[in-house]
């Protein structure tokens, strides 16, 4: 009985070695060195790609600055360029929320104060409330606004979204995307 459980004891101690950390380790170098950018969290110079963020344009006194281009409103409140970094999850507003149809109003009013007809995705929250990415039809709304104040020809920020656009996954998976902190990185390096 007692070297059943002697070898019980190995055996969960050797496992908990090799699963544990050993399996950890050579995951985490294997990454490294494979591919560090994405290991090290997607980070560029003004954030993470792979997180949806404020551009330094926003002021706390503007919802939109017209200098640059806007990915979707934060969850954590999309009616205020607020600097701190909006939380994970979904607002779990429905269509018929009061708060929801108010916030919406107000970015509405907000994008055509810049001269911007927004989008549906302009004027909500993705999913995660995080989401970097916004379709290349979402960028090209907000061309005539970065034009303006910025002095760039219409046509050389539509090239540049051209650029910036990804498509979908594998070819197949999904639908085309722009970054928009690479989208403004880029925009950034026009000026």
């Amino acid at each position: 009985m007692l070297t059943y459980l002697r070898r019980s004891l190995l055996l969960a101690l050797v496992l908990t070695v090799v699963l544990g950390f050993v399996y950890g380790l050579v995951g985490t170098g294997v990454a490294q060195a494979l591919f560090p950018f994405q290991a090290n969290g997607s980070i560029t110079k003004n954030g993470s790609a792979i997180i949806g963020q404020n551009w330094n344009g926003y002021s706390t006194t503007k919802i939109l600055d017209p200098q640059w281009f806007h990915g979707r409103p934060d969850a954590d409140d999309p009616l205020v360029a607020n600097g701190k970094p909006g939380f994970s999850g979904a607002t779990n507003l429905g269509p018929r929320s009061k708060v929801l149809r108010t916030e919406v109003h107000a970015l509405v009013v907000a994008w055509h104060e810049v001269g911007v007809d927004p989008t549906t995705d302009l004027v909500t929250t993705s999913g995660s409330g995080l989401d970097p990415d916004i379709t290349p039809q979402d960028a090209l709304v907000q061309v005539p606004m970065v034009a303006k104040a910025t002095g760039i020809p219409p046509a050389r920020l539509r090239s540049l979204i051209a650029h910036e656009t990804q498509g979908p996954e594998l070819g197949f998976l999904g639908s085309s995307v722009v970054n928009v902190l690479q989208l403004n990185e880029a925009l950034a390096k026009l000026r």
